[in-house]
């Protein structure tokens, strides 16, 4: 019987992508505040990654067997890398540039934009429902970005919305990945991968650090890792439809780590403009589950 599969259990499910929700905000608090203390970005995405590895490699040997690890295409690991790191480097560095509710709702987009890559790469074809959700979203990203406004940095509007991107089509690269890939398999590999290719940037860019900023990085390195288990964890007790809107919660954390730590709480256009984006995203997953459950339906 293959390990990574487990009995349905929806509620179950749920309540483990709240929480993996909540360590991913934790960890974007935590990179933001990092940053703040001079840390600076090759080190945190380094240190991220190097502490996930180990965890992820116990986990294996809990959940699984080291086996599942082998790579059957290593080629497309080495892709899913490239791409990994640089939207993560981006998405980081959006939670430096902008208040941290505002980088996490640019987040939210990775849906809209996976729609666009789905229609240009896997040649889909993307009707009605799919179009308005998308039209819907980006009319949601116009409110929270307010092109043309000094109130939100265009800079960091536009390194948040390449994150998104990027993990649009990080997302794209798993999917395929996982016709031949084991779950645990692809989180190692990403990890191995990019582990040399950041510490290229140490001997430029590391500095000393006290206690604190030691502890900041560890602390990102865990939510990181608690983060990356607990959205596996939970699609192994439930389908992606039925949990993936549980990640819209994480704009709570991001709001209430806002005010806690810069007393920052987002203007009447992020709570205008957010609901747009989460509808769009909501509706595309929810079309998606079911253009598939009705492809099953019809192959049988």
């Amino acid at each position: 019987m293959d390990s990574t599969v487990a009995a349905p259990r929806p509620q179950l499910a749920v309540i483990v992508r709240i929480f993996a929700a909540m360590a991913l905000a934790t960890m974007s608090a935590l990179v933001k505040l990092a940053g703040e203390a001079g840390v600076h970005l090759s080190e945190i995405v380094f240190w991220r990654q190097a502490i996930t590895l180990p965890i992820v490699f116990v986990w294996t040997l809990v959940v699984a067997d080291i086996a599942s690890l082998k790579p059957v295409r290593f080629s497309a690991h080495l892709v899913r890398a490239l791409y990994g790191i640089t939207g993560m480097a981006l998405i980081y560095s959006a939670v430096t540039l902008l208040p941290l509710a505002e980088a996490t709702t640019l987040n939210f987009t990775a849906p809209i934009f996976a729609v666009i890559l789905a229609m240009l790469l896997l040649k889909e074809k993307i009707g009605k429902y799919r179009w308005s959700a998308v039209g819907i979203g980006f009319a949601g990203i116009l409110i929270v970005t307010q092109p043309g406004s000094a109130d939100v940095d265009p800079f960091g509007v536009a390194i948040g919305l390449a994150g998104a991107f990027m993990v649009a089509l990080v997302s794209i690269q798993i999917q395929d990945l996982n016709r031949t890939e084991t779950a645990q398999g692809i989180v190692f590999w990403f990890c191995l991968l990019t582990l040399p290719l950041t510490a290229c940037f140490l001997p430029f860019f590391a500095t000393a650090h006290d206690t604190t900023g030691w502890f900041l990085l560890l602390g990102v390195g865990l939510t990181g890792a608690a983060g990356q288990l607990l959205l596996t964890a939970s699609l192994r007790f439930g389908s992606a439809a039925t949990v993936i809107v549980m990640d819209y919660t994480a704009l709570i954390w991001a709001t209430g780590f806002g005010w806690l730590f810069w007393n920052d709480l987002p203007g009447p256009t992020l709570w205008l403009g957010a609901p747009l984006i989460i509808t769009a995203g909501t509706i595309i997953v929810m079309r998606e589950r079911y253009l598939r459950l009705r492809r099953a339906s019809a192959g049988t």
